[in-house]
C-alpha cells in the first residue's frame, strides 16, 4: 500500500467518525440537565382557573415571580408539578404509600423528567428576560383526580437560566498629547517583517532602502 493511499483512507475513515458521532447521543441526558435548580430564588403563583366536577378535573394558571437579584431568560424557565398534597399535607396515600400524584392524570404537559414527573414550559411573552421581581405569564396545568379527592394541592419546582451579566466597558483610548507622534498602525509588524527578510537574504539593507525612498 502506498504511503498517499494510507493516508487518504485515515482521513476518509476521521470523516465517517465525525459524521457518525451525532448519531449517538447520551441517552443518560435528561431534559432539564442543562438549566440551574431555582425553586428556593423564585415563587409559584398558582391559581385555580376552572373546574369540571363531572370529570373532577381542575385547571390552574401557573407562573413564575422572581425573587433572586438575577435576570433570568424567560424563554428558559421551566416548571415541573413535584408533588400533590392532600389536605393534611401529606404527599402519599396512607394505605399504600403509593405518590398522591400517581393518581392524578396530567393533561397539556410539555414532557416528563427522568424521574418521571411532568413539566411545563413557562411562555417567553413579549419580553426575553424576567427582571427581579417580575412575574413571567401562566402556564395552564390541568389535572385530573383519578380517585376523586376533594381537597389536593399541587406543588412545582422551577428550573431556568441566569441572563449573564453585560461585559465591562473599555474606557476610550486616551487621545495623544499635542508635541507627539504616534506610530501608525502595523507599523511595527511591518518594520519586524523587513528585518526577518533581510535576515533571510530575500532582500538586502540597500535594496530596502533604495525601495523605500519616496
Amino acid at each position: 500500500m502506498s504511503r498517499h493511499t494510507a493516508i487518504w483512507r485515515v482521513g476518509f475513515a476521521a470523516i465517517l467518525l465525525g459524521l457518525s458521532w451525532p448519531l449517538a447521543p447520551d441517552s443518560s441526558a435528561g431534559p432539564l440537565d442543562q438549566l440551574t435548580d431555582l425553586t428556593d430564588k423564585s415563587a409559584v403563583i398558582i391559581t385555580l382557573k376552572g373546574r369540571d366536577n363531572f370529570n373532577s378535573e381542575y385547571r390552574y394558571d401557573v407562573s413564575v415571580k422572581n425573587l433572586s437579584a438575577d435576570t433570568l431568560i424567560s424563554d428558559s424557565l421551566v416548571i415541573v408539578l413535584d408533588k400533590v398534597t392532600n389536605i393534611g399535607g401529606e404527599s402519599r396515600e396512607n394505605l399504600n404509600s403509593d405518590t398522591i400524584l400517581s393518581r392524578m392524570d396530567v393533561l397539556g404537559q410539555d414532557g416528563e423528567t427522568q424521574e418521571g414527573k411532568p413539566y411545563f414550559q413557562i411562555p417567553a411573552g413579549s419580553t426575553t428576560d424576567l427582571p427581579p421581581h417580575g412575574q413571567s405569564l401562566p402556564a395552564t396545568v390541568r389535572l385530573r383526580n383519578k380517585d376523586y379527592m376533594i381537597v389536593f394541592t399541587p406543588a412545582f419546582k422551577v428550573f431556568g437560566l441566569k441572563r449573564p451579566p453585560p461585559e465591562p466597558k473599555h474606557p476610550p483610548a486616551a487621545a495623544p498629547q499635542p508635541g507627539t507622534t504616534q506610530a501608525a498602525p502595523g507599523r511595527n509588524s511591518v518594520d519586524k517583517l523587513i528585518q526577518l527578510l533581510i535576515k533571510k537574504g530575500v532582500v538586502t539593507e540597500e535594496e530596502w532602502r533604495k525601495a523605500s525612498q519616496p
